[in-house]
């Protein structure tokens, strides 16, 4: 093992007169649920022990017995056993472009006697597909496509798995680019997903009582969530990336409307305004928001962890703010955000507890989070 040097741990405080929105929005500057201007603290808690390297990596899933699973965007898996990267084999090809690729990737909780694992990927016809596979040593095997966007999109597609303590699984799905489909309760495109492990609809959605309504939906309003975990005590927490400011962390409750694009805490890229959630009480505003962004990226409920400081709280990686945050388990604060110098992609705590991260990178890093 290695240990990564930091380049440099910097604050990132940005003049308040950033932070005000253009006409159509509220000034966010003195907002308390705005993180984006915290800066970023100088002593860290951890060093990093830089363990594998992949072409472009994508996600992190922990197996019962400490080995681990990473997918690439490019389309290849990894076994990590020992330290060692093993190529996996038996994995559907992918539409690899842009934002598209091979995504998350997470192991049953019946792992240990099924030997199921359950990914996402974007298909070479452009649909964001569920597959679920068994893992057998190095090869996959059994895969079957339990679930399959229909129609596809473009980029921002989600593609996040979680299993639920109702042993079903809930499935980000972004709006492909297609903001207003986040609104129609037809279409599947920036929605949250309630699925049997079978790929059904799962029983109890919030909209199956509406007949025109798609019976997987469980939240919609989304742009492109990136980030989804539970916490003990069962409640769903998602981060979503917002256009041009407005990164969400959203405590995610049944049947609710989180706003997308009718109402964001950011702006369109061409630099209109749109509405804050402060305009629109109807829909759900976020616990907490950055702008400017953080660009979040995967999302771990860190309990057991040998780091001061970590248990009973969630830690965000963060692309454009090239490092993690960590927020308090209520959703109410952002309690720390360290600067590593590189584009985090993912963040995961294995079955021993230790805290693993991956860098979006050509040549990303797959590390440890070691306590200092």
């Amino acid at each position: 093992m290695t240990t990564h040097r930091f380049k440099h741990v910097f604050t990132r405080a940005l003049p308040i007169a950033l932070l005000t929105v253009l006409p159509g929005c509220l000034a966010q500057a003195q907002d308390d649920t705005n993180m984006g201007a915290l800066p970023a603290s100088a002593t860290l808690p951890f060093t990093l022990d830089r363990v594998a390297q992949f072409d472009t990596p994508w996600a992190i899933a922990p197996l019962p017995d400490g080995d681990l699973v990473i997918t690439t965007k490019p389309g290849l898996m990894y076994l990590i056993h020992d330290g060692v990267a093993q190529q996996i084999s038996g994995v559907p090809a992918v539409g690899y472009s842009g934002q598209n690729g091979l995504l998350d990737i997470n192991a049953a909780p019946d792992f240990a006697q099924s030997g199921h694992i359950y990914f996402t990927y974007i298909s070479p016809e452009n649909a964001l597909v569920l597959e679920r596979a068994t893992l057998e040593g190095t090869a996959l095997t059994q895969r079957k496509q339990i679930w399959t966007q229909t129609p596809g999109g473009r980029g921002q597609p989600g593609g996040i798995i979680a299993f639920g303590p109702d042993g079903n699984i809930y499935l980000t799905v972004g709006d492909r680019m297609q903001p207003d489909t986040a609104q129609d309760i037809q279409n599947l495109r920036g929605k949250i997903l309630r699925l049997q492990p079978s790929g059904g609809p799962a029983l109890g959605n919030p909209f199956t009582v509406q007949a025109d309504a798609a019976p997987f939906v469980w939240t919609l309003g989304h742009r492109n969530a990136y980030g989804l975990t539970f916490a003990p005590d069962g409640t769903l927490w998602s981060h979503e990336m917002g256009p041009r400011g407005g990164d969400e962390l959203n405590r995610i409750e049944k049947g609710q409307n989180y706003g997308w694009p009718e109402v964001s805490n950011g702006r369109q890229y061409s630099g209109i305004g749109i509405p804050d959630h402060a305009t629109r009480p109807e829909f759900t505003a976020p616990s907490l928001y950055w702008s400017p962004v953080i660009a979040p990226s995967g999302m771990v409920w860190v309990e057991g962890s040998d780091i001061a400081g970590l248990d009973g709280t969630m830690v965000i990686g963060a692309l454009a703010g090239e490092g993690l945050v960590q927020v308090a388990g209520d959703g109410s604060r952002q309690i720390a955000r360290w600067d590593l110098d590189m584009r985090v992609r993912d963040v995961a705590q294995d079955s021993n507890g230790a805290l693993w991260i991956i860098e979006d990178a050509e040549d990303g890093g797959l590390y440890k989070l070691v306590p200092n």
